[in-house]
């Protein structure tokens, strides 16, 4: 059974920078992204990033330029550097590994808090 496991939140002022880590554990097959998410208090679940086996990345808009993805395939873990923190930023944020086998698939890790406020 593959686990995800996210740590890094905490509180920052406008501006300020985080760095998330996010550490999966079991046996994984085949290939596979790990992903950020966010869902502030009463809003939906948005993406934040994503980043591929081979390192490709993908970043939603009102992050792009101020967060980066990155990925240690030998310690198999991910990262998302937060810069130039907003206030909107301020979220549960996410860990998901997806897998295509057997079938496609989201691990989910239990969230961890980020809030920016002064």
């Amino acid at each position: 059974q593959v686990q995800v496991v996210e740590s890094g939140g905490g509180l920052v002022q406008p501006g300020g920078s985080l760095r998330l880590s996010c550490e999966a554990s079991g046996s994984i097959s085949g290939l596979y992204l790990m992903a950020w998410y966010r869902r502030a208090p009463g809003l939906q679940r948005d993406f934040v990033a994503n980043i591929g086996s081979a390192g490709d990345t993908t970043y939603a808009d009102y992050v792009r330029g101020r967060f980066t993805i990155s990925r240690d395939n030998a310690k198999n873990t991910v990262d998302l550097q937060m810069n130039s923190l907003k206030p909107e930023d301020t979220a549960v944020y996410y860990c998901a590994l997806i897998t295509f086998e057997p079938t496609m698939n989201y691990i989910w890790g239990q969230g961890t808090q980020v809030t920016v406020t002064s």
